[in-house]
């Protein structure tokens, strides 16, 4: 039968790379007690201490504290299993080495000034939850207290940054002027005028049919080169106004040619699709088409209809 592998406090403070007093003090508090002592008195540690001062070190730098460190040793788990805890740990180590890195990557970029580092150092530390819940705040505030589109308010929920394990240092930058974006008090407001309107018009869907209608046929008009007040524009505006008031099921008027237009205003923040389009590069969604030439043609058309 082999010999028990066993180390002297000093020979496995060398293997862990750390200091004795260092080993000396997690054994001290029983984090990593001896296998047994010599006839001097001296301590002496096997494998098992070997992986226990590992795991209790890589979880020292993680920012775990002692006591929880402490709980889960005490657990009476095997050696294979602090084996798969470190591994976990250690990789959520190399998770957090990488973010560090591409924010780095990201200030050497963009020469960031000390309060953007200060953002910057904020979001490599922070965690996933953490980064969600800066959307979700923002979200409550928009819609607090309105009978929004619930459809509307889950697709925004739904859809939270997700920086993969190695960002590149564009997606940092995104979220960074992501995260900024959400805070704009301006912006807040804005949004919040859309969610009013929702709310006023008593709206439960996401009309994707509509937008693609309108992206359609506008896109159209300005591929054939109709300015937005010509007479060749009028059959587009009267097309999809009419095609609005299907959907909502109204009748075309000019009272209800004017709500659409106030509709089409509130929506006129390109702040708003600069959101989603940074959650995209975020989540490294496939580019979508840029709606706002589409937009800004229909309230052309639209405004020269009604004042016409």
């Amino acid at each position: 039968m082999a010999e028990e592998l066993v180390f002297s406090i000093g020979e496995l403070a060398r293997r862990t790379g750390l200091s004795v007093k260092t080993v000396r003090f997690y054994s001290d508090e029983g984090l990593v007690p001896p296998a047994r002592r010599t006839d001097a008195g001296h301590r002496l540690y096997d494998v098992r201490a070997l992986a226990k001062v590992e795991l209790v070190r890589t979880l020292r730098d993680l920012g775990v504290d002692l006591a929880t460190v402490r709980r889960l040793l005490e657990r009476g788990v095997t050696l294979p299993e602090i084996a798969a805890v470190h591994a976990e740990a250690l990789d959520a180590q190399i998770r957090t080495l990488r973010l560090r890195r591409a924010v780095l990557r990201a200030v050497a970029r963009r020469g960031s000034d000390p309060e953007e580092l200060k953002i910057m150092h904020d979001l490599a530390r922070s965690s996933a939850e953490e980064r969600n819940a800066i959307i979700h705040e923002f979200i409550d505030a928009t819609f607090r207290g309105l009978d929004g589109n619930p459809a509307f308010v889950a697709m925004m929920r739904s859809a939270m940054p997700e920086l993969p394990d190695d960002p590149e240092p564009e997606q940092v930058e995104a979220w960074i002027e992501l995260a900024d974006l959400v805070r704009d008090e301006d912006f807040r407001a804005s949004v919040r005028r859309m969610a009013e309107l929702q709310a006023e018009n008593d709206e439960t869907e996401l009309h994707q049919e509509l937008t693609r209608v309108v992206a359609e046929k506008v896109g159209a008009a300005l591929a054939a080169g109709i300015a937005p007040g010509s007479p060749e524009a009028a059959p587009v505006v009267d097309g999809l106004l009419a095609r609005y008031a299907e959907t909502f099921g109204a009748e075309d008027s000019p009272e209800y040619r004017r709500s659409v237009m106030r509709r089409l205003e509130v929506a006129d923040d390109p702040r708003a699709a600069r959101y989603w389009a940074l959650l995209g590069k975020i989540n490294g969604w496939p580019e979508q088409p840029d709606m706002a030439p589409v937009m800004d043609w229909f309230t052309a058309a639209l405004r020269a209809r009604l004042d016409g």
